[in-house]
Formats: structure tokens, sequence, C-alpha cells
């Protein structure tokens, strides 16, 4: 019983880990260099998306090359993230 109890709290705590970033997936990339897309636009609520005060006209889930480091994207209101050198984010969390 007490085994079985401690695989379950494992699975759970494996279930629950994620990459660390709050805003959204990322990975390395295949090249070295750094990419950023949107694959979650607030369901749609967000009319014009701004990254960096500048339209975003991507599609949902589509990526482009992106310097590393701070950046400020807008939907109604700006949230301020990083983005590390080397890896593809993907934005999917607009909440606080």
């Amino acid at each position: 019983m007490k085994y079985k109890i401690l695989t379950f709290l494992s699975l759970i705590l494996i279930a629950c880990s994620d990459d660390g970033y709050l805003r959204g997936q990322v990975e390395p990339s295949h090249d070295g260099k750094t990419y950023f897309g949107v694959i979650d636009n607030n369901g749609g609520n967000c009319g014009a998306l701004l990254l960096d005060r500048k339209a975003w006209d991507l599609p949902l889930g589509e990526v482009a090359e992106i310097q590393p480091g701070e950046h400020i994207i807008n939907c109604g209101a700006p949230i301020s993230f990083f983005i590390p050198e080397g890896v593809i984010f993907k934005f999917d969390y607009w909440g606080p």
C-alpha cells in the first residue's frame, strides 16, 4: 500500500511538471536560432494582437524568428515575458 501511494504521488508530480515558463511552451530550436509564435489568441478576444507595439499577423501556431530577450504582447493589456536564446517559444497563457 505504501508503494502504491508513493507511485501515485510520483505520477502527480510528473503530470504537474512543466518547462518552467508561465507564458508559453518552450523547446530548443533545431538550428540554435530563436523563434516565437502564438498558439492561443485568448479565444479570439484580442482584436489586433500586438507584439512589441507592432501587429502580429502570423496565423496561430506559426512561428517566426525573433530576438531573444524581454518582449511585450498586448491583448487589451500588456504582458511582459522573456524569450531565452535558441528556443522556439509558443505563447499560450494570457492569465495573471
